[in-house]
């Protein structure tokens, strides 16, 4: 693969399952990397965390200034109930930290060349049949209670779209299901599997959307070497597949020939306990990397059979 061109991250929100691994592999390529934090703490393999709190100007936004990219990973898990609270919470958290990077990039005498934003992939509506590219219909639908998450996205990438920064490309990286072996979904889908429980989700027929965490790892190196691209993008490999597929593929990768299932009712009664929403389980995404594959970038894992025995 080619080598990263920028010398100079801005990582927002660098200490998840994300950031981690961008960060590493920014690191392989002798790049200098800044991650953005509300617990900084000292490190020994050269990365610099700074204290932010996601919605104001702070120190960290002098090392914005002649950044060769910024990435911002900011936002409050969904994996929650769906409470006032909770829906403010998660609102904000995406909202104000893409407000205030803008400022930030705003102020820049040298400001950074490309801002990539995350976004999400459940911006799309519930569908069995249309694989969704980044033409796909922007609609809540019923049946899926999705009309929360779908306003998040909109105010997120809005916030984006309204950011004043004319020498700065900006793209909002609509992000499915990541699959990592040491971190994300994986390693629980995984589990469920190995103990039995990995039988479909509710009627199985919905689509799941999924990136193997090389893909993402290169789709991001990609977009920052693309000049001319800029808008939202589908982070997705390019054949989602029914939950009831995804799962018997879990199966056979751990060797467990069967799986008990799991009804829409059960999982309505354990998302109550869990402190969850079954919207994250049971809402069928068929998204598809349309601006990706019409630009020509190349999948290392394109179907989920090849990706699942390289995690598991």
């Amino acid at each position: 693969m080619e080598r990263a061109v920028s010398k100079r991250f801005i990582l927002a929100a660098g200490t998840g399952f994300l950031g981690r691994a961008l960060t590493e592999r920014f690191c392989e390529r002798d790049c200098e990397v800044v991650v953005l934090t509300r617990t900084p703490r000292a490190r020994m393999d050269g990365v610099k965390e700074i204290a932010w709190d996601a919605k104001s100007l702070g120190e960290w936004a002098k090392l914005v200034d002649g950044a060769d990219a910024v990435i911002n990973l900011t936002g409050r898990s969904v994996d929650c109930r769906y409470t006032t609270v909770n829906r403010r919470a998660i609102i904000a958290s995406r909202v104000d930290s893409t407000r205030v990077l803008g400022e930030a990039i705003a102020r820049c005498t040298k400001p950074p060349r490309v801002w990539l934003n995350a976004s999400s992939a459940t911006i799309y509506k519930h569908t069995f049949t249309t694989p969704m590219d980044e033409a796909g219909e922007l609609v809540p639908t019923p049946e899926a209670k999705d009309d929360f998450s779908v306003d998040v996205i909109r105010q997120w990438e809005r916030a984006l779209d309204e950011a004043r920064t004319p020498a700065t490309r900006k793209v909002a990286l609509r992000i499915t299901m990541v699959f990592g072996a040491a971190g994300g979904v994986f390693p629980v889908l995984r589990r469920l599997a190995r103990f039995g429980l990995g039988g479909r989700m509710g009627s199985g027929r919905q689509f799941v959307s999924w990136l193997h965490i090389a893909d993402f790892l290169r789709a991001v190196e990609w977009l920052l070497a693309q000049e001319d691209f800029s808008g939202p993008v589908n982070l997705a490999a390019p054949n989602p597949l029914p939950n009831a597929e995804m799962m018997r593929l879990m199966r056979e990768a751990v060797g467990v020939p069967v799986g008990l299932p799991a009804s829409e009712w059960m999982l309505e009664i354990g998302a109550v306990f869990l402190r969850t929403e079954t919207e994250l389980i049971l809402k069928s995404r068929r998204v598809v990397p349309g601006r990706l594959l019409a630009a020509g970038f190349q999948f290392q894992f394109p179907e989920m059979r090849a990706a699942v025995r390289d995690l598991a």
